[in-house]
Order: structure tokens, then C-alpha cells, then sequence
């Protein structure tokens, strides 16, 4: 099986900026995709960022140019450097990955980790 450990949630204020981490474990061999996704209250999961294993990355309009996401392939970790945030994005962000583990291929979902930002 293959674990997700989000960090890095809170509080912030619109203009300024903060940084989620998400950490994989478990019994991995290889890791295709790392992705954040958010929902908002009374709103649909959508996708924020995606990240291959090779770097490429997508975004979603509402966010390019504000955030970043990153990965560091030797940690199985991804990151979402989240800033100019704005009261729009605040949400639970669940991290994502598609993990090869043994001979199946995993989608994984994190436990979720909560943005506010305030104006």
C-alpha cells in the first residue's frame, strides 16, 4: 500500500504565501504523477497543479503564475509553493499521486489538509 502525508496548512493572509508538502510512503516503485487538488465548500474537487515524474508540470488558470508545484523524486515528495494566495482559494487541499507498487498502479488520495486565507 502507498501512504500520503500532507503538511503545511493554516492560516494565511491574501498577499502573502505558503507552502504545502506532501510525502509518500509505503511500498513504492515508482511514482508517475504527484498532484494537489482542492475543494471548496459546496463546490466540486478540482485539479490545481500536476507534476510528472520527468517535471512537467499543468495548472490550472485560476492559479498560474501564483503557484508552483515541485517534487523531490529522492524524498517521494511534492510540494505547492502557494503565493499571492487569495480568499478564493481558500479550501481543503488533498494531494494526489499515481504510484506504481508492485505490479498494480495506484491512484492515492491524501487525508486533506486546510487553506484559509483571509483578506
Amino acid at each position: 500500500q502507498v501512504q500520503l502525508a500532507e503538511s503545511g496548512g493554516g492560516w494565511v493572509q491574501a498577499g502573502g504565501s505558503l507552502r504545502l508538502s506532501c510525502a509518500a510512503s509505503g511500498r513504492i516503485s515508482s511514482i508517475n504523477v504527484m498532484g494537489w487538488y482542492r475543494q471548496a465548500p459546496g463546490k466540486q474537487r478540482e485539479l490545481v497543479a500536476t507534476i510528472t515524474s520527468g517535471g512537467s508540470t499543468n495548472y490550472a488558470d485560476s492559479v498560474k503564475g501564483r503557484f508552483t508545484i515541485s517534487r523531490d523524486n529522492t524524498k517521494n515528495a511534492a510540494y505547492l509553493q502557494m503565493n499571492s494566495p487569495k480568499p478564493e482559494d481558500t479550501a481543503v487541499y488533498y494531494c494526489n499521486v499515481v504510484a506504481v507498487s508492485g505490479f498494480r498502479t495506484l491512484n492515492v488520495w491524501g487525508q486533506g489538509t486546510q487553506v484559509t486565507v483571509s483578506s
